[in-house]
């Protein structure tokens, strides 16, 4: 996500990036996705950005409930994410349902409405770290 911002505030799309750094668009995208990058892909990135390697793999994971597009959000999304700040927290809160979902049709057949609903808690949890995802507010 750092590299995102970095990019953007030097105005670059991904394909610029991509060119500066030796970098193939697909590399540039997946580190952007958040996926885990190579040491010589985070020297490039980083001798790109004139920046530590260090300061790439810094990952932002809190969000900033102080700032001005936050406090600008639905209040229904922000009920969702009130008393969680850190994106592991809500990743766990989904792979939590997930198992629950799973477990519970695989072992607790008479108890078939909590299949459906741990499976759409998960989905709407998904959800909701895709669309703070894609505000950069973590």
């Amino acid at each position: 996500m750092i590299v995102k911002k970095l990019r953007e505030k030097n105005n670059w799309s991904q394909e610029q990036l991509a060119l500066m750094a030796g970098l193939s668009l697909r590399t540039i995208q997946r580190v952007e996705a958040g996926n885990k990058a190579s040491l010589e892909t985070l020297k490039s990135l980083a001798s790109v950005f004139e920046i530590e390697i260090s300061k790439l793999t810094e990952e932002i994971i809190v969000i900033d409930k102080e700032s001005k597009e936050w406090k600008s959000e639905p209040w229904i999304i922000r009920l969702f994410l009130a008393g969680v700040k850190k994106r592991s927290h809500f990743l766990a809160i989904e792979y939590f349902l997930l198992i629950v979902g799973v477990v519970s049709w695989l072992f607790f057949k008479p108890l078939a409405t909590t299949v459906p609903i741990a499976f759409l808690g998960a989905y709407i949890n998904s959800k909701l770290i895709s669309y703070i995802d894609e505000r950069s507010y973590w």
